[in-house]
């Protein structure tokens, strides 16, 4: 029993409610806390990874204060284990299970290879409420439209968040451990990093912190507000959920009982969790989800994966000439996230107005993100686009004008963020010009660019290729 066990962290960085910590601790032995920079963490954006160093980081804090510590190493996993492993003498290794391919095939090698080592090696439920292969269809198939998945899982139990173990115990001798900070994960970033860290919220105890406060002051008004950008109407978790140092099991529980006295936006709160287990749902059955159209009609449908490239230059760069399509560009660039209405409007305005590829966007989001998560940013583009799931109706074209005119009437959200032509921008709006890259050469004193399409020909140009087209 002396002979310790691995703890191989990932997106899992908390002490509460970790099953793979629980049991690792429970087998009585040493535990001793790893994270690899792998060769799945290394094909991060620029923004994601930052962001997940700043939470290993701080996780690194948290577990010094428990009397345990992290050891940090990089390169291919199934490498570093078996050398973590010889160094150790371990001879068990336990993490938290991934859905998306990429760390599945990562994970399947290394349980493979410990196994023939005679390393006793398990996985344990990860970032989902619900496995995606235990919610069924009355047939055994998987769910492809929500809100049938939404009914299947509703009513049934969530396990009730585990509590931090009172203690890890340490082993004998600690294995050496390389410097976060020496891997520079904020070069990618350059100068936005400085600008991004003022609105980061990083940690299990400020997520926590995070979720109390959206259930004691918002989330009764939840439903009716969360649509509305310029106010605080949302949980803010998606920052927290995407790098795990809050479970959605404990989100889950927090809101249950919001719904059991009476609070009237909580149920919906719940559909948006499950809208993220949706996600991981449809990524495990339909990985091809992630880099091709899920409807395999939209094969055919005439993007041009280049697009408009002065067009999509623009897009990126907030300079649309489309004010809630630029200020939401623009958001992202300086607080690293995006609302989610706005992330609508980018992405309707984006594949439809400009016909371009929604691969382009998501390829943008996933290097722009603090929130990242590539089951729901692709579910999110695809659902956007038309071809994805749950596209109702696929030829849907979001106005951006009709929803600034609905979501942001006296237009505050587009003030907040956008400062050409303003008397005295916010200092928000001035920070975009501090966290883009020099070399777009943009000034607060430019002019307010014509916008590149108008709405009404680009919507029309949109219909006009889907009334060509036979889906």
């Amino acid at each position: 029993m002396t002979k310790p066990v691995i703890w191989w962290i990932r997106k899992d960085l908390r002490l509460s409610d970790n099953l793979a910590l629980t049991e690792a601790v429970a087998t009585g032995r040493p535990v001793i806390p790893v994270f690899i920079l792998d060769e799945v963490f290394e094909t991060y954006g620029a923004a994601p990874l930052w962001r997940f160093g700043l939470g290993v980081a701080a996780f690194a804090r948290a577990l010094e204060a428990a009397g345990s510590r992290l050891i940090c190493r990089r390169g291919k996993a199934v490498d570093v284990l078996a050398q973590l492993v010889a160094e150790t003498g371990a001879e068990a290794v336990r993490w938290s299970r991934a859905y998306d391919p990429a760390q599945v095939a990562r994970d399947k090698s290394v349980k493979t290879a410990l196994a023939e080592a005679g390393v006793d090696a398990a996985s344990t439920t990860g970032h989902v409420m619900f496995e995606p292969w235990s919610v069924e269809t009355k047939t055994g198939g998987f769910y492809r439209v929500y809100s049938p998945f939404w009914r299947a899982v509703a009513g049934r139990d969530v396990a009730v968040p585990l509590p931090r173990p009172s203690k890890i115990p340490p082993p004998k001798a600690w294995p050496a451990s390389e410097e976060i900070a020496d891997w520079a994960l904020d070069a990618p970033m350059r100068r936005g990093a400085s600008v991004v860290s003022e609105h980061v919220v990083v940690g299990e105890d400020l997520a926590a912190n995070r979720l109390a406060d959206f259930v004691e002051d918002r989330i009764t008004a939840y439903k009716d507000r969360r649509d509305f950008p310029a106010e605080t109407a949302t949980s803010g978790l998606s920052e927290n959920l995407a790098w795990g140092e809050i479970s959605p099991a404990q989100c889950w529980h927090a809101a249950r009982r919001s719904v059991e006295e009476g609070s009237r936006g909580a149920e919906h709160f719940l559909k948006e969790l499950v809208w993220r287990e949706f996600a991981y749902h449809l990524v495990w059955h339909t990985p091809h989800i992630l880099d091709q159209n899920w409807r395999e009609g939209w094969n055919g449908f005439p993007w041009g994966r280049d697009g408009n490239a002065s067009a999509v230059r623009a897009w990126r760069q907030g300079r649309t000439g489309v004010r809630f399509v630029d200020a939401a560009m623009r958001e992202m660039y300086v607080t690293g996230t995006m609302h989610n209405r706005a992330r609508m409007i980018v992405a309707s305005f984006l594949t439809k107005h400009l016909m371009t590829h929604w691969r382009i966007g998501q390829g943008w989001f996933d290097d722009c993100l603090i929130d990242w998560d590539p089951a729901s940013n692709a579910m999110g583009w695809q659902w956007t686009a038309g071809c994805g799931p749950d596209a109702a109706p696929y030829f849907r074209v979001f106005n951006p004008d009709g929803q600034l005119d609905k979501f942001d009437k006296v237009g505050t959200y587009v003030r907040r963020w956008l400062a050409e032509g303003e008397t005295n921008p916010t200092s928000t709006a001035l920070s975009y010009f501090d966290a883009i890259p020099k070399s777009w050469d943009l000034s607060a004193d430019d002019e307010y660019p014509e916008p590149v399409v108008s709405l009404a020909e680009g919507r029309a140009r949109a219909l006009e290729a889907y009334a060509a087209r036979d889906f």
